[in-house]
């Protein structure tokens, strides 16, 4: 029984561990503090330009600005579009935000339009202004409205989308990813042109 025990004392400890976090809430800030780590790594860089068959993307829907005023998303058509889904109870969401405000900086000058789409409820608008705020981050963060169209009811977040000038999904990423590259920036330029 005592070789159990000692065998089994590692797991139970991660578990309670695990539970500990989870209870306290700290959980998604310990997940977004490891996923940084790894994205320093580079392994989890966007790679941009491998979708070779680009859907249409589904502009009918509407969101909210953090103000609460509502606007159809059909006014970003003709346009190159930046789409992130995140929540603020999202480890990797969180892990990944710091680059993305650091590429939206990097093309201000740029065309790109930043949609940061909040999944998270409509009653915790409250943590979502404050985490914004608590990180200073100043890319435009909207919630959705009603209806979300299929391509966007995605399995998992974060899920981005990158939508050229013609309305065709010219790239989309599930999963933490470190959108703060060259190869990034010049992508989105590229679309920007064509």
């Amino acid at each position: 029984m005592k070789k159990v025990f000692q065998f089994l004392k590692p797991a139970i400890l991660t578990l309670i561990v695990i539970g500990l976090l989870q209870i306290t809430g700290l959980w998604g800030n310990a997940s977004a503090a490891a996923q940084m780590l790894v994205l320093k790594t580079g392994i989890l860089n966007a790679n941009p330009g491998e979708d070779k068959t680009p859907s249409n993307f589904d502009y009918n829907f509407e969101m909210k600005d953090l103000e609460g005023n509502k606007f159809s998303f059909d006014q970003y058509k003709g346009k190159v579009i930046f789409i992130n889904l995140w929540a603020t109870w999202c480890g990797p969401c969180k892990a990944e935000m710091p680059g993305i405000q650091s590429l939206s900086e990097k093309l201000k000058d740029e065309p790109v339009e930043f949609v940061m789409l909040s999944v998270d409820k409509e009653s915790a608008l409250s943590k979502v202004i404050a985490y914004l705020e608590n990180n200073q981050y100043t890319f435009p963060v909207f919630m959705p409205h009603g209806y979300l169209p299929e391509q966007m009811q995605v399995p998992s977040i974060p899920t981005t989308f990158v939508i050229g000038k013609d309305g065709k999904v010219v790239m989309k990423e599930t999963g933490t990813r470190n959108y703060d590259t060259r190869k990034m920036i010049n992508f989105l330029t590229e679309q920007t042109r064509r």
